[in-house]
């Protein structure tokens, strides 16, 4: 098994180091930035401490890859693709892990296929830290059966759904409905109580009128989340929203 990253920002190189540590001897990475001055030399310490192999681009990924992880932002989640396409042949399978719309997913399989790889959907369902390679994983398209078993002995645990692809990036953008929506409602919330010195009040009322949770404490690991990867989510949301344009659904805002 030789994989490589397109994209080495905190998921890529966290599922990196997770696929070495599992026995993965050989890992890849190509990074536009890893020649940044600004942010190269975060990505040649990820690259280091997981073992992983820097290589100056995507036709040089390619050729050492039998297994491609699209791990870059969602909003340049097709671009990698169309990069990549042109590199591509039948022994590849390409997976995008990236937070976007059922459609662009769709577009995406389209570029890759194209070439004669084989694409996987995979929508990530729960943060990356502290699972690591170990995050739950919903798989799609035609060869996400084959992508789940041969990732299963290194420990990822992806959940085959359909041979379809769409329907695991529906499941994640209809989940993040909730969860990022609830975000914002407790960020709006604290920053109001906390206006008027309400928020113990808030917590103890919201306490007694759904029991069973810490409302306090979700409210910090909600906040500091958006605080960590607030523009990362925001991207995320426009992906939301364009998923329920293109069924017809509310999206005024995102």
């Amino acid at each position: 098994m030789i994989v490589g990253f397109i994209g080495f920002g905190e998921a890529g190189s966290t599922i990196a180091g997770g696929l070495a540590a599992a026995g993965v001897e050989r890992i890849f990475t190509f990074d536009i930035a890893a020649d940044d001055p600004r942010l190269g030399p975060t990505i040649r310490e990820r690259a280091r401490r997981t073992g992983t192999t820097i290589v100056e681009s995507p036709p040089a990924l390619a050729r050492a890859c039998e297994v491609l992880f699209s791990t870059v932002t969602s909003s340049a989640a097709l671009a990698a693709a169309n990069e990549s396409a042109a590199f591509l042949e039948r022994r590849h399978i390409y997976a995008d892990l990236n937070s976007v719309s059922p459609a662009l997913k769709q577009q995406i399989d389209r570029v890759v296929t194209a070439s004669g790889a084989r694409f996987v959907e995979a929508a990530v369902m729960a943060p990356v830290l502290p699972y690591g390679h170990r995050v739950p994983m919903l798989v799609g398209g035609p060869a996400a059966a084959r992508f789940a078993e041969q990732m299963a002995p290194f420990g990822m645990r992806c959940d085959v759904l359909s041979g379809a692809v769409g329907t695991a990036a529906a499941v994640k953008m209809c989940r993040s409905i909730v969860v990022k929506g609830l975000e914002a409602l407790m960020c709006e919330c604290v920053l109001g109580a906390s206006r008027y010195d309400a928020s113990a009040h808030v917590f103890a009322s919201l306490d007694e009128s759904f029991p069973g949770l810490d409302w306090r404490k979700l409210a910090d690991y909600m906040i500091g989340r958006v605080v960590v990867h607030g523009a990362r989510r925001a991207r995320e949301m426009e992906e939301v929203a364009e998923t329920l344009r293109a069924i017809g659904g509310s999206a005024n805002g995102g």
